[in-house]
Order: structure tokens, then sequence, then C-alpha cells
């Protein structure tokens, strides 16, 4: 396998590190609440795929990254159920999803 057809832990931490960056812009930029919902669950893959790369270029066979990465697809499962709960009611509620539309707490 010649040098430029190998895939090292640094292509996956820079695909992980573009993916997070994308996320956060997408937070950061996007007006839309289920927009900003799907740009916080691709900041959580890109995580993941950060900490099964660790752990599949470790030189010890450890499962540590891999059992994360169980945790955090549970605790990302938990999240959706929650938060589209909260903006169906939301919508509901006011018939809007722009988060400047729903910056007041009170309904």
């Amino acid at each position: 396998m010649s040098a430029f057809t190998e895939i090292t832990l640094n292509h996956y931490l820079a695909l992980s590190g573009i993916l997070f960056m994308i996320g956060v812009s997408g937070v950061i930029i996007r007006r839309n609440i289920l927009v900003i919902y799907m740009c916080l669950e691709l900041m959580l893959n890109a995580a993941n795929l950060a900490l099964v790369a660790f752990s599949r270029f470790n030189t010890q066979p450890l499962l540590e990254g891999h059992i994360m990465v169980f945790f955090i697809i549970t605790v990302a499962a938990a999240e959706v159920a929650v938060g589209l709960a909260l903006i169906v009611a939301l919508f509901r509620l006011r018939q809007t999803t722009n988060v400047h539309d729903l910056a007041s707490l009170k309904f």
C-alpha cells in the first residue's frame, strides 16, 4: 500500500474535525431549530468518529473507544427523543421553528 492510499489516524482526525466544525458553524449560523438540532447530532458523530479512530489505531487492543461510542449513541438517542418532543411542542404552540421567534421562555 502506498503512502497516498493508506488511511492514517490523522486522516480520521481531520475528517472528525471538519465534521465538528461544520456542526459548530451550523449551530451558530442557522436559525431553524431543526437544522440546529441536526448540527448538534453531526457534532456528536464527529466525536464518535474520533473515538473509534483512536481506539482503532491504539497499539494495545482496548475497547474503551468503542464503549464510549456506544455510550454517546445512547445519549444521542435519548437526546433525540426529548429534543424532538420539545421541538414539536414548541411548534404546536408558536407555529414556527425560527429561533428568533422562540427567544422567550414564557408561553
